[in-house]
């Protein structure tokens, strides 16, 4: 059987300024900003919110850049590589798709989306006023997201602390829904003999709660609810 990959990007997106007064792309992760030249931002943009196979990253990349003239100067795979290398993007294998995504949403942290009601407001102006994208498409900006019980339980968490994946399905596989401080994951968390911070990914894999979490996690990400961060 064939080893299933899916790719996603992690961090988040910001221009910078530089010395010659000129807007650049950068990508914030890990307290870092990290630059990227058009073709990785490309890539990047089309991975972000998205979790996609390394087959229909071209595709993606391709629908971003169809407006612009931008030219290409290396391959996608290439492309993709270097972003792999530099841990702008990530990717998860296993024996089935559903493995494929546990691996790749397992370690990451999962951090609420902002999105200000301004911000929003400004978005709505420009996709009705200069895109001519019809209003009723463009009040989905304002649409209240409609979450599921384990969607609820995740971004609740989410909210009190920086939590990996993994480590909200064990929240969630022990009944906790409150984190007052960093010193309570531990306890909470980490208090017996075995579990650390590299093999809880794999001790909560067959736990009941798994799956259902790990499929609220992707639901929030392609909603564009979370971002993913790592530390």
């Amino acid at each position: 059987m064939a080893t299933k990959t899916l790719y996603t990007a992690i961090g988040r997106f910001e221009r910078r300024t530089n010395g010659c007064g000129r807007s650049c792309p950068v990508i914030l992760l890990g307290g870092k900003e990290h630059m990227v030249d058009m073709q990785e931002m490309v890539l990047w943009t089309s991975l972000n919110w998205r979790i996609a196979k390394a087959e229909n990253i071209a595709e993606l990349c391709s629908r971003t850049i169809s407006d612009t003239s931008y030219p290409i100067s290396r391959s996608w795979e290439e492309c993709l590589e270097r972003l792999l290398v530099r841990g702008l993007v990530i990717s998860g294998n296993g024996d089935t798709e559903y493995d494929a995504l546990y691996d790749l949403l397992s370690p990451i942290y999962v951090i609420p989306s902002g999105g200000s009601f301004f911000l929003r407001a400004l978005t709505f102006i420009k996709l009705t006023l200069f895109r001519n994208i019809p209003i009723s498409k463009a009040k989905r900006l304002f649409a209240k997201d409609r979450r599921t019980y384990q969607e609820r339980q995740v971004m609740n968490l989410a909210r009190q602390a920086l939590l990996s994946t993994a480590e909200i399905i064990k929240c969630i596989e022990k009944d906790i829904h409150r984190l007052p401080d960093e010193e309570s994951i531990l306890e909470l968390l980490y208090n017996d003999a075995y579990t650390t911070s590299d093999n809880i990914n794999s001790l909560v894999r067959h736990s009941s709660s798994s799956k259902p979490v790990t499929l609220a996690v992707a639901n929030l990400y392609l909603r564009q609810q979370i971002i993913f961060e790592r530390i």
